[in-house]
This record gives structure tokens, sequence and C-alpha cells, in this order.
């Protein structure tokens, strides 16, 4: 009986040494393909590293040129310094007005490829090969804009600082949308804030500039 079970070869059996080592081989298999991805992983890390190096600029000013109101503008700034710096007080360009300094209030507002952007929110040298317009750039001459022709005719300005961005948050608007509803005016000006609260004579404004009719709500009060 012992002889025909030692001479039986239908089915094989596994030794607990083989279990183990076909285990173990698992186990360093495993633990090595995370080391392998890990590898990889600072190599990517070190060539992306090496390419930054390359376009490193600053901390001292570096030459940047913008364009601005059609105009090639060539620059010596720090990378740090904003659009709105570069605008202000690089180059004489003082419409856009800085009041927050923290993308808040719109008075700093340009447009930059036709959308209206917070200029203290942006590089200047982010804003290369852009296309950026001013205030200064709406108008040739002393001649106006429709839109700051009705700013001026509806009363739409108070202290003036959040002017320049009202103006060219509606300009940018009017671009796109030429008679406007009432609510996307307020839509397209609500990045644009009026501390001394003239928003319904700018919404005025606006419509007028759009052609759109609008109902006059002033009131006259007489005395006796």
């Amino acid at each position: 009986m012992s002889d025909q079970v030692k001479g039986d070869t239908s089915h094989t059996e596994v030794s607990r040494r083989t279990f183990l080592k076909g285990v173990g081989t698992i186990l360093v298999t495993s633990a090595a393909a995370p080391a392998v991805l890990a590898a990889d992983k600072v190599a990517q890390l070190e060539k992306l590293a090496a390419d930054d190096q390359e376009h490193v600029q600053g901390p001292g000013a570096v030459p940047i040129s913008l364009r601005v109101n059609g105009k090639n503008l060539k620059l010596n700034v720090e990378p740090r310094v904003t659009l709105l710096d570069a605008l202000r007080n690089y180059s004489g360009l003082t419409g856009a007005k800085e009041v927050c300094d923290r993308a808040t209030c719109g008075a700093c507002t340009v447009l930059v490829d036709g959308r209206p952007m917070y200029s203290c929110s942006m590089l200047a040298i982010e804003a290369q090969g852009r296309e950026i317009t001013t205030i200064e750039g709406l108008s040739s001459g002393r001649a106006l804009t429709d839109v700051q022709k009705a700013f001026v005719e509806c009363d739409a300005l108070m202290c003036g600082y959040c002017t320049p961005g009202f103006v060219m948050s509606v300009t940018a608007l009017l671009k796109k949308n030429p008679h406007p509803t009432a609510d996307e005016v307020r839509t397209a000006c609500s990045g644009n804030l009026c501390r001394c609260g003239t928003q319904p004579r700018i919404l005025k404004a606006a419509l007028q500039a759009a052609g759109v009719a609008t109902a006059d709500r002033s009131e006259v009060i007489r005395y006796a």
C-alpha cells in the first residue's frame, strides 16, 4: 500500500518551504514597486527643477515688454511688481487706481485681451504678450467714448476713484453685449465697488451708453 502512495504522481504536493519562498518573492517584488515609482518621481521633479532654473528671473529688476494701449512699453521692473504698479509708477498711466490692493474693489480694473482684470492681482511680467487697455487708451485726444460721456451726463461719479474701473467694466460689457439688461449690467459691475453709493447712476449711465431706455425715478419736491 505504501509503495502505491509513493509512486502516485497524479497531483503535486507543495512543501512548507516552497510556499514560504513564493510568498517571500511576492512581498519583495511588491515592496520594490513603490521604490521604483518614487525614483521615477524624483527624476521627474529634478528635471522640472532644472527646466525652471533656466527660466528663473530676479530678484533684481529685469527687462519686460508690455503692449499697452496699442503701444509697446519697455520697462525694467522686479518680477514681484504688479501690473498696476508698473502702470502707475513706472509708466505714468495713473488712470487705474490703487485703492484696496487686494482685488476686492475693482478700482484698478484694466482690459487684458478685452477682458476686465484686476491689475493689482496680476504681475507685470505675466502680462507680457497680452493686449492691455487702460482708461487712457479708450479715447483719442480729448474726445470721450459713449460710456465716458454717459457717466458725465448721468453724474455717475462722486469722488472719482472707482470711476475708471466702472468705465472699463461697462466698456467690456458693451463690446460683448451691446444692449444689456439692467441685471446684466449689475452682474458685469459686480466686481466693482463704489463707496460713495452712486451705483444707481452708474447703472443708468451704462444703459444710456447702450441706448437702452430707462425710466426716470427722480422725484421733485416742491416747497410752497
